[in-house]
């Protein structure tokens, strides 16, 4: 009997079709001439991922393959494992099997790592081989920085003055720009988790006896770190001193933002202080400027919605308005639609507050309520830089309103924000702002209504039959379910933190301008014009929508029912 030959690492990629011949010889070459490992090179010329080498690896040495992404991680038994071995090693503690550990490891021929690591444990292990990108991804979520913030809040509370409660701001003023001042440290590792997880929002909020670190991801908040209270007051000095803030003043908000670099990224970040009980508590807001605008086509708008929308700002005067509740994304549709009707030949002017990205080739102003630098004074002065095209952040009162209202009149598209339940309720607003109905008839042109759902995580997606309630929700309000609908939902891993969601969409209804919408805003009757414009909307609303994106399983009725208008 001949015996088997074992292929390499390269000839296997190619029998399987991951690689090709030609390849492998220039991988190989270049092998030859560096002394480099293969896989590596492999890797760094993309001709392969990381799972498909992890994966003909574990068939080589006969053990398991685990796709991380979808594998249920038990926190307190990875930690059995400290985060300087498991990085030193490159392996994590997967499963605790009583006489046996479970490891996962990136390489499984480093046989004095197995050695080490069965030395540490005390036990035999047994090995799972996985992709070495999802290691290093796990160790950082699992590990996380929930240590390092304990630890840095740990230095930072050595800095205080126990007895006194004492905190010296020259000292705190000095190292700003330390890197090694442990509140830097702190905050460094704060905003660079922040990212890493996607947060929206860093919310730090002074308790009776603790301080706590909460991250928005996906719209939910989220506890990280729970602190001793007495790091609250250095962190927010130095937050203040970074954000050019008045240290002494504690007893008002203030505003100011913060520019920072994590790794590759530049970070925008607006701070907003608010004097609580036992303290002042910070929001901070991130704005990752690399990213930059989203296209309007990548919002998730339906395709017929989307040509409407397409037509109000292509109008050459009106108003074009964008609304719901905070963090619905307006402020990212309208930015949507600026980079749409940017070009050479129009001049574009907004007011923001605050200017969260800035836009090459428009002029935008920052409101500073402080100095008189409103919404209406700069709407005014807008009038006379010859625009063509106004955005106004948010119309918050009635001067803006009217003022805003009236640019639409004399020959201006305006784009704006208003916080509103539904596009139905909007006319009815501004009529409450004291702007007359005929000339909102006259002036509105469209208004478009919007949440943000969280989808469902793809990496641990499963199907799902919806519960007697969640089916008395949808027969209720949409009728019978589709033939066509699949339900969907995620069970959690570590790709969504455990969350099941992972992502978000918009959600949109639109209320177009009719000569019978117009007629009835001229009588400012609220009710015949809700009448109206409901049926107009009909089974094009922000539920409707939901509901179809649940039918398609990319989101739940959940998240529906949370976040559309179900009325009673």
């Amino acid at each position: 009997m001949n015996p088997v030959i074992k292929k390499s690492l390269g000839e296997e990629l190619v029998a399987l079709g991951h690689l090709t011949s030609k390849r492998l010889a220039d991988a190989l070459n270049e092998q030859q001439r560096t002394g480099r490992k293969l896989g590596q090179i492999l890797l760094d010329n993309n001709f392969v991922s990381e799972e498909q080498i992890a994966r003909v690896l574990a068939s080589q040495q006969g053990l398991p393959f685990i796709d991380l992404r979808r594998y249920e991680i038990i926190p307190q038994t990875v930690r059995v494992l400290g985060e300087m071995q498991a990085r030193k090693y490159k392996a994590l503690v997967l499963e605790d099997r009583k006489d046996t550990f479970l490891v996962a490891v990136a390489d499984p021929s480093n046989m004095s790592a197995q050695d080490a690591l069965s030395a540490l444990l005390g036990r035999p292990i047994e090995l799972a081989v996985v992709s070495n990108d999802q290691l290093s991804a796990l160790i950082e979520r699992i590990y996380s920085k929930n240590e390092q913030l304990t630890e840095f809040a740990r230095e930072v509370e050595s800095d205080i003055d126990r007895d006194a409660n004492i905190i010296n701001l020259n000292q705190i003023s000095a190292t700003v720009d330390d890197a090694e001042a442990p509140v830097v440290k702190l905050l460094q590792t704060v905003f660079r988790e922040a990212t890493q997880l996607r947060a929206s929002d860093i919310h730090i909020e002074p308790q009776e006896k603790k301080l706590i670190v909460r991250y928005r991801i996906d719209g939910v908040l989220h506890t990280q770190v729970e602190a001793d209270l007495k790091i609250a007051p250095p962190l927010v000095v130095k937050l203040k001193l970074m954000a050019g803030l008045d240290i002494a003043e504690k007893r008002l908000p203030q505003d100011g933002r913060i520019s920072v670099r994590t790794d590759a990224r530049q970070l925008d970040i607006r701070m907003s202080t608010m004097p609580t009980q036992f303290g002042e508590s910070v929001v901070l807001r991130i704005l990752i400027q690399s990213q930059g605008m989203r296209d309007l086509e990548v919002l998730g708008m339906p395709p017929k919605l989307f040509e409407k929308f397409l037509k109000a700002i292509a109008t050459p005067n009106g108003i074009v308005l964008s609304t719901g509740p905070t963090g619905s994304g307006k402020t990212t549709t309208l930015y949507g639609a600026l980079s749409r009707l940017n070009s050479p030949e129009v001049k574009i002017l907004t007011c923001e507050d605050p200017v969260e990205y800035r836009i090459d080739g428009i002029n935008q102003v920052q409101i500073n309520e402080k100095i008189g630098l409103t919404f209406p004074r700069v709407l005014r002065s807008f009038l006379r830089q010859d625009p063509d095209i106004l955005l106004v952040g948010e119309i918050r009162d009635n001067e803006t309103a009217e003022i805003a209202t009236r640019a639409a009149m004399t020959g201006h598209l305006v784009l704006s924000t208003l916080h509103t339940n539904d596009a139905v309720s909007t006319p009815s607003r501004l009529i409450d702002m004291g702007v007359p109905g005929f000339m909102i008839a006259t002036t509105l042109r469209a208004v478009l209504s919007q949440r943000l759902l969280r989808l469902v995580c793809q990496e641990c997606t499963e199907p799902y039959t919806p519960s007697p309630e969640e089916a008395q929700w949808v027969d209720r309000y949409i009728g019978a379910i589709p033939s066509t609908a699949t339900f969907k939902r995620g069970k959690g891993c570590t790709h969504c933190n455990g969350s099941g969601y992972h992502g978000r969409i918009g959600i949109f209804e639109l209320l177009e301008m009719t000569q019978e919408l117009a007629i009835a805003l001229h009588k400012e009757n609220p009710v015949e014009f809700e009448a109206v414009a409901r049926q107009q909307i009909g089974q094009d609303s922000l539920m409707h929508h939901g509901f179809d994106l649940v039918f398609q399983g990319r989101t739940t009725i959940a998240e529906v029912t949370k976040n559309a208008l179900i009325a009673e």
